[in-house]
């Protein structure tokens, strides 16, 4: 739910896009194409020294970049990089962007200077595999430690799977059941994406998502908390939403998560400060559970869940058979393909991706259709106890969706 700075950045794609941006001004005039090998560019040049030097120095960037990020954390970013994807061994050019190849990976990266020289726009998207076989791939996630999920549909029938039909952890992506059982209701005519609704303070959650910061009563229609649910994984927009479309209906869909939490009732949850109302809601049957849920307790701060995994028993628990249903049953929805999440949008026709991560916790679910029709669905959940290699994690997935993709994909070799 909350994470250090560093993986934030790193791994903003989890949530909302698929990789860390910072200073978006600088891409308003690319670079052209080169032709020549990276480090010979001024761009692939400062990429190596970047990856290379033992320091990141200020100087290297433009006042409006330091304004939002600091050169010490561009410089942790990479060390974590380099700890999770093995040594660093070169960049390459492919067209107005970069790819920084690793022993264990590679990292697609976009990089703009100013007049100056200086680094003025940096872009670390989501770590990909080697191009690899699908089944090497699925081998490597058995090997993760803690528990493991993993299955690819090819037109509703399994390509690949491992432990396809066991329960896991999944985080945000329970919210693909929220919009299942809306689309449902809206068919139904028993509600419409045209409604408004207005924010209520006792619904309001912690990040993801900025719905948090806006003022009581704001209003916003059905639709866009839908679309803010899923594209930037918004839970002050999902639990007005559950509201909306009652805990009943989504306990109907999905006993197994009785009673249905509201992320707001899970962060009171999981506060280190409420030990003694956790310790009665697990040890409560489902009838008294939803009893506890309504005394009230106050909402954390971000900082008061820290950084390492706690109470894994509070959450949402999905098999990747299922979330690959559920996928199925909203792909159609346009708002599931705002975020493309890890799959390269100029690779398909069309993406739908709903992702989940907290500390132990991490999922990445993904319909994908290519431009014969052909759709697929790649789901994958990670559960640990231990903090996630989740760079390590998001390249398996990657390189599992690149495997599927008809488009023929450059070597891994850098300069």
């Amino acid at each position: 739910m909350n994470r250090q700075i560093r993986l934030v950045l790193l791994f903003s794609l989890l949530l909302t896009t698929s990789g860390i941006v910072v200073s978006p001004r600088g891409y308003a005039n690319p670079q052209p194409p080169s032709t020549q090998p990276a480090p010979q560019t001024p761009q692939g040049r400062m990429l190596t020294r970047l990856f290379t030097s033992s320091v990141v120095l200020a100087n290297w960037f433009a006042p409006s970049f330091l304004a939002q990020v600091a050169a010490p954390q561009v410089q942790t970013i990479i060390q974590d990089m380099k700890q999770q994807l093995g040594p660093y061994q070169g960049v390459r050019a492919e067209g107005t962007e970069y790819v920084v190849v690793f022993e264990k990976g590679i990292v697609p990266t976009r990089l703009v200077l100013n007049q100056q020289g200086l680094i003025s726009g940096l872009l670390f998207q989501a770590p990909r595999s080697h191009p690899q076989k699908s089944q090497d791939l699925t081998a490597a996630f058995k090997t993760l430690p803690g528990q493991v999920s993993v299955l690819v549909l090819e037109n509703g029938t399994p390509k690949l799977s491992y432990n396809p039909d066991q329960p896991l952890a999944v985080g945000s992506a329970f919210k693909l059941a929220v919009l299942n059982v809306l689309k449902t209701q809206i068919a139904a005519k028993q509600q419409s994406w045209d409604t408004v609704l207005k924010l209520k303070s006792n619904l309001q959650s912690l990040p993801s998502g900025f719905l948090h910061t806006w003022p009581s009563h704001s209003s916003l229609t059905v639709y866009s908390l839908a679309a803010l649910m899923i594209s930037q994984s918004d839970n002050t927009a999902t639990d007005h939403l559950i509201q909306l479309v009652g805990k009943s209906s989504l306990e109907k869909l999905s006993p197994r998560n009785t009673p249905f939490l509201m992320t707001r009732e899970a962060f009171i949850l999981k506060h280190p400060k409420n030990v003694s109302l956790r310790d009665r809601f697990l040890a409560a049957d489902a009838q008294q559970r939803q009893a506890l849920l309504r005394e009230s307790a106050p909402l954390p701060s971000v900082s008061d869940l820290g950084s390492g995994v706690l109470s894994p028993e509070i959450e949402w628990f999905y098999t990747t058979a299922e979330l690959c249903q559920l996928m199925a049953n909203v792909a159609d929805l346009p708002l599931t393909q705002i975020n493309p999440g890890l799959a390269r949008p100029q690779d398909w026709q069309t993406i739908s991706f709903k992702g989940g991560s907290e500390p132990g916790v991490l999922n990445f679910t993904t319909q994908l259709q290519n431009k014969e029709g052909k759709t697929f669905c790649v789901s994958a959940t990670w559960n640990n106890n231990q903090p996630l290699e989740e760079a390590k994690f998001t390249a398996l997935y990657s390189g599992l969706i690149d495997s599927l993709s008809p488009q023929e994909k450059p070597a891994a070799t850098a300069n």
